[in-house]
C-alpha cells in the first residue's frame, strides 16, 4: 500500500491517510476482504506518530470502510458509496477551512478581515468558472 504524505500541507496527516486510503479502495487498488498494515507498522512506515494512524483507521472503521477485527487485523470493509463519498469530500473542505482559519488566527488576523478576504476569493474563483 502506497500512501505519500505531503509533511507542509494544511491537510492533517491523519486526513491525508484517510483520503488515500480512500482513494486506493476506490480506484480498486485495495479490495474488500484485503488486509491492511497495522496501526504501528503503516505509522512506522510513514514515520509519523501511532495516534495519528489509529485517528485515520478509527475514523474509516467508523464510515464502515475498514474492518478491525480483534486479534486478526484491519480490513478493507467495502467500496465507499456516492453518499460516503460525499461526506468524506465535505469533511476534506472543513478540514481545509479550518486549518486556514487557524492559521490566520495565529497570524493575529481579525475574524473580519478573514471574512473580507474569504468572501473576497470566492467571488473571484466565481468569475473564474
Amino acid at each position: 500500500m502506497k500512501i505519500n504524505l505531503e509533511l507542509e500541507s494544511s491537510i492533517p496527516i491523519y486526513v491525508q491517510v484517510e483520503e488515500q486510503i480512500h482513494s486506493l479502495i476506490a480506484a480498486g487498488q485495495l479490495r474488500p476482504g484485503e488486509q491492511l498494515p497495522t496501526i504501528r507498522e503503516l505509522a512506522a512506515d510513514l514515520r509519523v506518530n501511532f495516534n495519528t494512524i489509529a485517528r485515520a483507521y478509527f475514523e474509516l472503521d467508523r464510515e464502515g470502510i475498514i474492518s478491525t477485527q480483534r486479534g486478526r487485523g484491519t480490513f478493507v470493509a467495502g467500496v465507499p458509496d456516492e453518499e460516503q463519498m460525499s461526506r468524506k469530500r465535505l469533511k476534506k473542505l472543513h478540514a481545509i477551512v479550518c486549518s486556514a482559519l487557524d492559521e490566520a488566527r495565529r497570524l493575529g488576523y481579525e475574524p473580519g478581515e478573514i471574512g473580507e478576504v474569504f468572501e473576497e476569493e470566492l467571488k473571484n474563483m466565481e468569475r473564474e468558472e
